[in-house]
């Protein structure tokens, strides 16, 4: 634990499509390998990690609609589709030693624990790695407003949206080789740009208590680590210093 931390305690936040990699679909075993050796890392420093998994590489509630299934019973099968990657990625960080619970808003008592704030915070207070599934439990909420909330409840000293891009950019860099990416950002840019950082609801209830967010690539070895020891990766959105 020599190296000195920024933030002690985190809410990291990953997409489901991180986990499929390139397949798009699905989890790709390279890819989760990868993400759990980055939390090995911030783990050994001491790090106290609570992390919000989407379900996106499952299943995506938007897509319920064009399906012509009803919108919330489709957020209901993201949802489910979240606690399929908690499972997967709680197995592999248990491989590597680290000890880890899944909570999840629906309750599922066979395969994680009911969400309750106060044992969310006495583990981690134990030094587990905590996996928050299913969202907030309700549907017509994403999984990036239950991070915004499950940081605010934990006391997380920051959140972490981990992507694929380095940054966030003025405009999509995959299409426009003139995009310039942003190092800072206040709150009140994103809302007014429409950028895609987290959705609105998550942007706003950060922005009502003061809890920064960094966006950073986490596919690059070591950023993960960097970022939890204060160096500059990546972009910080809140209140400027």
């Amino acid at each position: 634990m020599g190296q000195a931390l920024k933030f002690r305690r985190v809410l990291l936040k990953l997409s489901g499509e991180i986990l499929a990699g390139d397949k798009g679909f699905g989890i790709e075993s390279e890819i989760i390998s990868r993400l759990v050796a980055e939390i090995f890392d911030v783990y050994e420093l001491g790090v106290e990690l609570g992390i919000v998994i989407g379900g996106g590489n499952i299943f995506r509630g938007i897509q319920a609609g064009s399906q012509g299934l009803d919108r919330a019973s489709g957020d209901y099968m993201g949802m489910l589709g979240t606690a399929i990657n908690a499972l997967a990625l709680q197995d592999v960080l248990e491989q590597r030693g680290i000890d880890t619970r899944v909570m999840s808003a629906i309750e599922m008592r066979q395969i994680s624990e009911p969400y309750i704030r106060r044992r969310a915070t006495r583990h981690l207070e134990k030094n587990r790695v905590v996996i928050f599934a299913c969202g907030t439990g309700n549907p017509y909420f994403t999984t990036d407003t239950a991070a915004a909330l499950r940081a605010m409840e934990i006391g997380a000293h920051v959140l972490l949206k981990g992507t694929k891009v380095d940054a966030v950019y003025d405009k999509d860099p995959r299409k426009n080789k003139d995009a310039k990416p942003y190092e800072t950002l206040e709150f009140m840019d994103v809302l007014k740009q429409g950028l895609k950082v987290m959705d609105a609801a998550a942007i706003s209830l950060c922005m009502e208590n003061n809890l920064p967010i960094v966006v950073f690539n986490i596919g690059e070895s070591g950023n993960l680590k960097r970022v939890v020891t204060g160096e500059k990766v990546g972009t910080w959105v809140g209140t400027p210093g």
